[in-house]
């Protein structure tokens, strides 16, 4: 029997860009998160456990705001992205306190996610109802073992007039598959797509419009987890060795390693919905506005969880 797919949800991120944990900051009147769209949206789509990934110290703060009501609806569990979860003969640099990446997180819930087929999505993003019909069909159905599921969006539907953004820059051959992709750290909304520098901004490189992004809106086959854990111990003691206060295994990176090595394919599905989300606190009036034009359209009720 097949296993049922489990939704992956990735909060260990302390929102420093944004000043404070944006997470379980309502963004409409009726006090509904960015969250509890993702989760509502899940729901119907067919999700029924959930696994979120976060700190211990945010532990009270974020159940409180979320676990004790979307328990009655859903399975919860937690998975906690700690220092002293790494791989055998991995040791994290004293003092280090900044989370370890994406890939990281995920190794942190694999018991959690208990050998099923799992979407990945970031807590603070609203993707739109049609990502997680696609994400659920292509987990619940029947597909290649070494076959994954990206999510795409286009750039200039991703960006902020509030600062930089980091995306998973995309190439797609005419299959739909990923070919390649890169995270870029600082891009910057220009009039016709983004830019983007790796020198502090002496120079850019452009960005057109239409460029197809990573949002961390991934379906992944249970497989993946050992082969996430390679990626992860390959790089770890360089990374840790150049920047042992910053290095993170970010997961569009180690994706592309492993596609790469073409122990992995990644099917390419663009979504009917736009993306937005609260990196900046000077984003949120834009994202609220957004939420009251999608509620007028009838897609949510006021308050989701009536």
């Amino acid at each position: 029997m097949k296993k049922q797919p489990v939704l992956v949800l990735l909060a260990a991120g302390m929102g420093s860009r944004y000043g404070g944990l944006k997470q379980i900051d309502p963004i409409d009147a009726a006090g509904n998160l960015i969250i509890d769209f993702s989760i509502y949206d899940a729901i119907r789509a067919g999700f029924h456990d959930l696994v979120f990934i976060i700190k211990h110290e945010i532990e009270q703060d974020f159940m409180d705001a979320i676990g004790s009501r979307i328990s009655q609806r859903a399975n919860v569990k937690c998975a906690f992205q700690e220092m002293n979860k790494l791989p055998h003969g991995l040791k994290a640099p004293e003092g280090r306190t900044k989370p370890l990446g994406t890939t990281h997180a995920l190794l942190c819930a694999r018991d959690e996610i208990g050998g099923r087929p799992f979407a990945v999505i970031n807590s603070d993003d609203y993707y739109g109802p049609a990502a997680y019909k696609q994400l659920y069909e292509f987990l619940a159905g029947d597909t290649p073992s070494d076959e994954q599921l990206m999510i795409g969006y286009k750039l200039e539907n991703t960006l902020t007039e509030n600062g930089s953004v980091a995306r998973g820059i995309c190439e797609v051959d005419d299959e739909g598959f990923l070919t390649h992709i890169v995270e870029r750290r600082r891009i910057f909304k220009r009039e016709h797509g983004g830019a983007f520098t790796e020198d502090d901004g002496k120079t850019f490189i452009e960005l057109p419009e239409g460029t197809p992004v990573s949002m961390n809106c991934w379906g992944f086959k249970p497989d993946i987890l050992p082969m996430l854990e390679d990626v992860f111990k390959a790089n770890f003691e360089a990374g840790i060795k150049e920047n042992p206060a910053k290095y993170e295994d970010l997961l569009p990176n180690a994706v592309q390693a492993l596609m790469s090595e073409g122990r992995v394919r990644v099917k390419v599905e663009e979504s009917p919905d736009r993306w937005f989300g609260v990196t900046y606190k000077e984003d949120k009036p834009a994202v609220m506005e957004n939420i009251a034009k999608i509620k007028a359209q009838g897609t949510y009720s006021e308050k989701l969880w009536d």
